[in-house]
């Protein structure tokens, strides 16, 4: 027997799935997907995507995710089928439905504001370590979150990647939501705001339709949360979109909350009617935790994965928070990695099994590396120019050793794709993910590029 998913049900394995992948990931290749019926009888749930890049990614690298988050919410396994379906065919399977509301909310982005549809649920105010390095952040945050568009508006918050920022900004939508649940507040990375509004644009057979479509979803919300606003530097249109997206809220007296990697005066290539925009109220900074605020932050992580708490753990903890100064995603993906190898294995988390496993952390984490150092030494290893690597030439002599460096810099470096495609000559960070995806399949099967891959990453340290 055949129904359609439960959009409860739905939002539940998207709650699931987030604790499993990266921020990024799941707004990439989960948030999009359409939720279209399950097969009690035969066992198999389906949804479906216009876009099969996106499904050939989900296939290859997040089936077995995606698989094991539908049984724990369901409570028994499914088999998960992931079907190419054009928009226009997405609207065909729902039409018929008696809530037309509901109907809307699956299909896609643009069609309807969902809180829930944004918003990360293990991002709050009650799990965020308050430090020295973010006390000042923090403060500021939870003002607006407790008096949306009264005080501090807009809110700039800027820090190196995987210090907070985000996690932040939910914790504000997620406050206000708790105290005003009808107040629509609408997070969005500046990715998805620039790939949004060039879709609309591009979109000729509906004519001025999207565009106003476009318009009204980023104007009529009562709280704007936009993060990683630098990747808009230098793409006009975007800029002007979003200038008047600013102006036209802050006049009507709705909350901005903005994130970036760098100070509003640093972002050069913006225009600079936006620069002066974003210092108008408050800039708050984030700096990497101090090591006692580093050892907090796995303590509480301990305590969520209901870990005990003894010497031993405590020594790991101090040993990571040691090794690993300047980035609180991968301090806990440190020790979730210990704590899921413990578990698999059955051995005793101490110093020694967290040295043996941790060894690739440890090993990196005293030296400097960056998409320069490691272009320069992938360039050395196929004797081939920088110059080269960063051009458009496809010649697989050129491609593929770009490639292999665009791979590298997102193992070994905490730059976001959209920075290391601009390293490689300003690429799209769709060239990024899909460059880093090809060579870790490659990896499987190929001894001599990971011997290679070996090679190079033992130069760099």
């Amino acid at each position: 027997m055949k129904k359609k998913i439960d959009e409860k049900k739905w939002n539940d394995i998207l709650s699931e799935i987030s604790k499993n992948i990266t921020e990024v990931s799941y707004r990439t290749w989960f948030s999009p997907l359409t939720p279209l019926e399950i097969d009690e009888d035969a066992q198999v749930i389906y949804f479906a995507s216009s876009n099969d890049f996106l499904i050939d990614i989900l296939k290859n690298r997040y089936i077995s995710i995606f698989e094991k988050s539908v049984e724990t919410i369901y409570g028994k396994k499914y088999k998960v089928v992931l079907k190419d379906k054009t928009e226009e065919e997405i609207e065909d399977f729902f039409k018929g439905d008696k809530d037309k509301k509901s109907k809307k909310n699956f299909i896609t982005e643009e069609s309807e504001l969902r809180e829930e549809y944004y918003l990360n649920p293990r991002y709050n105010f009650d799990n965020f370590i308050v430090g020295a390095n973010n006390n000042y952040a923090h403060a500021v945050a939870l003002a607006v979150a407790e008096s949306p568009a009264v005080v501090y508006n807009p809110l700039f918050i800027y820090g190196g990647s995987g210090l907070g920022k985000t996690h932040l900004m939910h914790a504000i939508g997620h406050y206000i939501l708790q105290k005003n649940p009808s107040l629509k507040v609408l997070y969005v990375s500046s990715e998805m705001f620039t790939s949004e509004l060039i879709k609309a644009l591009q979109d000729k057979k509906a004519g001025t339709s999207k565009i106003n479509s476009f318009k009204k979803k980023y104007r009529s919300v009562d709280v704007l949360l936009i993060d990683d606003i630098q990747f808009i530097e230098g793409k006009d249109a975007t800029e002007v979109e979003f200038f008047h997206t600013f102006n036209t809220l802050y006049e009507f007296k709705k909350q901005i909350v903005i994130t970036s990697d760098r100070h509003p005066s640093q972002l050069k290539n913006l225009d600079e009617r936006l620069r002066s925009r974003f210092q108008w109220n408050i800039v708050a900074d984030i700096q990497p935790p101090d090591f006692e605020t580093r050892v907090a932050i796995l303590r509480n992580k301990a305590e969520l994965e209901n870990v005990e708490i003894d010497d031993d753990l405590m020594d790991v903890i101090n040993l990571i928070a040691e090794k690993v100064k300047f980035n609180i995603r991968e301090l806990e993906s440190a020790l979730t990695r210990i704590i899921s190898y413990s578990m698999v294995f059955k051995q005793k988390i101490n110093i020694k099994f967290a040295r043996k496993n941790l060894n690739d952390i440890f090993s990196t984490g005293d030296f400097n590396i960056t998409c320069e150092s490691i272009k320069k030494e992938v360039c050395k290893k196929y004797g081939i120019k920088i110059t080269d690597m960063e051009s458009s030439k496809r010649k697989r002599e050129f491609s593929y050793p770009r490639q292999i460096a665009m791979y590298i810099c997102r193992e070994m470096t905490d730059s976001s794709l959209p920075k290391i495609g601009k390293s490689f000559g300003g690429r799209d960070h769709t060239t990024v993910l899909h460059a880093y995806d090809k060579i870790a399949s490659e990896l499987k099967t190929n001894d001599s590029l990971a011997n290679d891959i070996m090679q190079i990453k033992n130069e760099l340290q």
